[in-house]
């Protein structure tokens, strides 16, 4: 996978996890963004907040992350957006997400495009194109020649075919759970396929150069030049598995944008992830010396 430069742009949500424990900043392109940023990418976050007391708290914990606002948009009349958090007996998460809010409503701007245009590659996700504006903003923004990944995100009821395939038919890498990877299949009735035959059928069907599929405490799967690459995963005492996911992508991108090979950038991204399963919350206080133990703990 080659990409033009190391700069990275993330579009899309950003809110406030209400969970069980408290409060904290969540949405999985800023998740994805902050993680970058702590591993040490030049990485930019795009979105919109409200003009609220929600807003500036948010916005302020960015610039405190050592992350630019510069491109987080304020609305005059939608809210901030936040996220009512569940978690099951094994401290796995569900959500229940609010709408309309100001992420919903994300505007192409001049200063917006400027910094598509001049990045190496740029991450989204499918929950953020599920209303009108933020839509057409995406889809403007994936014209340009950065590589494009999308981290899928099926949340009922924005899960809908016609709303997430657009989005994968722009991808170069595509970024889901096993779950999904089903969900998608049944879109064409192949679900009766197996794990490794449904990944190689989705990077067919989309043109996708790389397909990684997460699994949870059983690792990932990564397809990509007609070779699959597994790692089996991290035994860790998970606290929640909020963020994980968006822990392991920021993992991944950072091996591939420093030109790590594709057995060791999985294993740095299976060790991301469940560092951030390990702690509360999505956005831990990073360790890079824990991840380096759970690293050699395989």
């Amino acid at each position: 996978m080659e990409f033009k430069n190391k700069y990275v742009l993330c579009i899309g949500e950003v809110l406030w996890d209400r969970l069980p424990s408290g409060t904290k900043p969540g949405g999985a392109p800023m998740n994805a963004a902050l993680h970058l940023n702590a591993i040490g990418q030049n990485v930019s976050i795009a979105s919109r907040i409200g003009n609220d007391q929600a807003g500036d708290e948010l916005k302020t914990f960015l610039e405190k992350s050592g992350m630019s606002t510069a491109l987080i948009q304020v609305d005059k009349q939608l809210p901030t957006s936040e996220v009512l958090v569940h978690l099951d007996e094994n401290n796995n998460a569900t959500y229940e997400i609010c709408e309309p809010v100001a992420w919903d409503n994300i505007e192409v701007t001049d200063s917006l495009l400027k910094h598509a245009e001049k990045s190496g590659i740029l991450i989204y996700g499918s929950l953020a194109s599920r209303n009108q504006e933020t839509r057409h903003t995406m889809m403007k923004l994936l014209e340009g020649e950065a590589v494009k990944l999308i981290d899928v995100n099926l949340r009922a009821p924005y899960n809908s075919r016609e709303i997430v395939e657009p989005l994968l038919q722009k991808s170069d890498i595509i970024k889901l759970n096993d779950d999904e990877l089903l969900r998608v299949a049944t879109w064409y009735n192949k679900q009766s396929m197996d794990e490794r035959e449904l990944t190689r059928w989705l990077s067919d069907k989309y043109n996708a150069k790389m397909v990684c599929v997460t699994k949870g405490e059983k690792g990932a799967l990564l397809f990509s030049e007609d070779c699959f690459y597994e790692h089996p995963g991290f035994t860790v005492n998970a606290v929640d598995t909020v963020g994980a996911g968006d822990a392991f992508l920021a993992g991944l991108i950072a091996s591939l944008l420093n030109n790590k090979s594709y057995p060791d950038s999985l294993a740095f991204a299976c060790a991301t992830g469940a560092f951030v399963a390990s702690k509360a919350g999505a956005t831990p206080e990073y360790n890079m010396q824990e991840i380096e133990q759970i690293l050699l703990s395989n």
